[in-house]
């Protein structure tokens, strides 16, 4: 059944409604992300320096220290993967490909024989892995919009005794890494153990826009570089984590504002539609009423 002047109007007043909220969710997005760019800019410094620090205090000690955040399993049979996304939808594929990424990790890590076990910070993939049966330990929510250093702690420290009492022989994490409002890149990093740690990768130095920190001299520690190094390990965790944590929240904010700018600009699309189908609707009326008056006319003639 064709649709009247009254039913378009509505869809039209319909659309323009959610349109509104649209442009309102892309503005708050857009002033969150500002923000979150701030906090990570800030941030990106010092978890460098963190980094460098840590790796060469490990090649200065040489042999790393048989304590227990530092020892490397005899084998890895039980991998611990943690997927950081957010709380809520609305943000395109932000979510799922996080989600995604770590699910197909975990294949790759079945295929070979090991137990994974899944480790979630925020809420949608707590959910998503959830309702695919697999196995989450704990899961992190609440903050993915403003996380804190001390979020980053709790589930660092979670991590860490996991490993230390053995249920866990590697540890994993997966994000969405910011680049900007329109990209994101997924990024895949081993923090534990730390003979295996993403920290010895020969880009490790790189920034965010692709520059390499100058190298430095040689150094002399003091304490010894094992006593450093067992004090930099758990902080080295705990700002790998914020910086994902940080990170994943700008991608997110980056994600939801392109998205309701899509959606705004679709409702617009629509609306266009349904103006152009009410004012044809209007000259078919039209037209079948100046028929009727000729034709009116012509009888009476």
């Amino acid at each position: 059944m064709a649709l009247t002047q009254r039913d378009v109007r509505n869809r039209i007043d319909s659309v323009k409604n959610i349109q509104k909220i649209t442009r309102a969710m892309e503005m708050v997005a857009a002033a969150r992300l500002r923000r979150a760019e701030q906090r990570i800019e800030a941030l990106r410094p010092y978890a460098d320096a963190i980094r460098r620090m840590t790796r060469d205090a490990a090649r200065a000690a040489g042999n790393v220290p048989r304590l227990p955040i530092l020892t490397e399993h005899d084998q890895i049979a039980k991998v611990g993967l943690l997927v950081v996304a957010g709380d809520r939808g609305l943000a395109g594929a932000f979510n799922s490909n996080a989600v995604r990424a770590g699910v197909a990790a975990g294949r790759e890590h079945m295929a070979e024989g090991r137990t994974v076990s899944y480790y979630a910070s925020g809420r949608r993939p707590a959910s998503s892995l959830a309702f695919r049966g697999l196995d989450v330990v704990q899961s992190f929510i609440g903050f993915s919009d403003r996380p804190a250093y001390a979020d980053a702690r709790r589930i660092a420290e979670s991590a860490m005794a996991a490993y230390v009492d053995g249920d866990i022989d590697q540890v994993e994490i997966f994000y969405n890494g910011y680049i900007s409002p329109l990209s994101q890149v997924m990024r895949r990093e081993t923090l534990l153990p730390l003979q295996r740690a993403s920290v010895f990768d020969e880009h490790a130095d790189e920034d965010a826009d692709g520059d390499d920190h100058p190298r430095h001299g040689s150094v002399e520690y003091e304490p010894d570089p094992e006593a450093i190094l067992q004090r930099l390990v758990p902080d080295y965790v705990e700002i790998s984590i914020y910086r994902a944590l940080l990170e994943s929240t700008a991608s997110e904010h980056g994600a939801r504002m392109t998205a309701m700018r899509n959606a705004s600009d679709n409702a617009s699309n629509l609306i266009d539609d349904y103006t152009l189908q009410m004012n044809r609707a209007r000259q078919a009326e039209i037209t079948q009423e100046i028929a009727e008056v000729v034709a009116g006319a012509e009888g009476l003639g």
